[in-house]
């Protein structure tokens, strides 16, 4: 008569030991996490990583290596739904990229220890916590490098507000302004501004500009009855 808990298949012990290679591997990754008090912590990167490594293991159990193929591309997909939920806009800034990139790496350790692949696991989780703790003094480093405006690529806006009667001639007053002082327009856009005036914003083609030349233009266009009130923006590429 067998016994209440039959003794492990070989294949049971061999799930064991992937989902114990994933456990372990998304641990060292989430304990950064955590420390870093990031919004995806410990727990969140040890889950990802089981979750992929048991979808993976189920895979080759059922049909071998083609069934943890298929698995591995929905986990893929799949994954970018739980990173989406931790990327946060406010205003014109983004947070929790970094965040997410991690999630997204734990489903690939997961995934190496499921297809039983431990050492590729073990890389895998050595350059995941390499980029977050390594690569942090040189993001520091880069940061405090003052920025040099001819080399970025940015996309330079001039806004003024005028009357709705009055958007057309707003319109054609601030492209011939911004051409006269050598900055040609790529695009210009009308916004409604309340029931009374609207925004024509033009979007300028050159790659640079300095502040002081679209300061004065921004001055001249201020001082037209036309226009109620005029400025710039500048926003740099990603």
């Amino acid at each position: 008569m067998p016994g209440p808990f039959p003794f492990p298949t070989p294949e049971a012990l061999n799930s064991g030991i992937s989902l114990a290679v994933a456990f372990g591997l998304g641990t060292l990754i989430g304990v950064e996490r955590q420390y870093r008090q990031r919004s995806a912590g410990l727990r969140t990167a040890v889950l990802v990583a089981l979750g992929a490594a048991a979808f993976v293991d189920l895979g080759m159990r059922l049909t071998g290596g083609e069934g943890a193929t298929r698995v591995v591309a929905y986990v893929v997909s799949g994954i970018g739904f739980l990173g989406a939920g931790v990327i946060m806009k406010e205003g014109m800034n983004v947070r929790g990229l970094n965040t997410a990139a991690t999630l997204w790496c734990s489903a690939a350790v997961g995934a190496f220890s499921g297809a039983d692949l431990p050492l590729e696991a073990c890389f895998v989780t050595l350059a995941v916590l390499a980029g977050n703790t390594l690569l942090r003094p040189l993001v520091n480093l880069i940061d405090r490098i003052p920025i040099d405006e001819s080399a970025t690529e940015a996309t330079y806006e001039v806004q003024v507000t005028a009357p709705a009667e009055s958007a057309g001639l707003a319109r054609d007053l601030l492209v011939e302004r911004l051409e006269a002082a050598d900055y040609p327009v790529g695009t210009t856009a009308v916004e409604e501004r309340g029931e009374a005036n609207v925004d024509v914003i033009a979007t300028l083609t050159a790659r640079t500009a300095h502040a002081k030349d679209l300061d004065a233009v921004v001055a001249d266009l201020e001082k037209r009855p036309e226009v109620r009130h005029a400025t710039w923006t500048v926003q740099t590429g990603d």
